[in-house]
């Protein structure tokens, strides 16, 4: 069973308010990380590799009609501590659920909520928007 199982956004928020300091939100952001749960290597391809990122990130997607209910289920790792912590929160938020619920989610106000975007780098951020971006198209192509 992976760890994340859940694990709610406000589970994580609750976690981030609970912190006194950002070294030690960083630091729960890390271990989210080591959370995710173990990533394929055959998925390690170039079809899978988010481009905009700094660090090496790949997503592999699938789509699943369990319950006569269509969602799409995600997989990501990255080869940044860091960057697996935000996944971690992206895969809370995104995955599998229908393409319409994905689309209708506004990252945006988690990540203020949790005042995460703006203590990181700006190429952090850039990568945070394009893993965003690539779960979106899925959710549109399946739409």
């Amino acid at each position: 069973m992976p760890a994340l199982q859940g694990l709610t956004i406000d589970d994580i928020t609750a976690g981030f308010d609970f912190l006194e300091d950002w070294e030690q939100r960083f630091s729960y952001l890390l271990d989210l990380g080591k959370k995710l749960p173990e990533f394929p290597e055959d998925a390690r391809t170039e079809d899978n590799k988010v481009h905009g990122c700094q660090s090496q990130v790949w997503l592999h997607a699938k789509m699943r009609t369990d319950n006569n209910t269509p969602t799409i289920h995600f997989q990501a790792v990255s080869d940044a501590h860091i960057v697996n912590g935000l996944i971690a929160i992206l895969m809370t938020l995104y995955n599998d659920k229908s393409p319409a619920d994905m689309l209708a989610i506004d990252y945006q106000a988690v990540f203020n909520q949790l005042d995460l975007e703006q203590h990181l780098s700006p190429t952090r951020r850039n990568g945070l928007h394009a893993m965003v971006q690539r779960i979106r198209t899925l959710a549109e192509q399946h739409a």
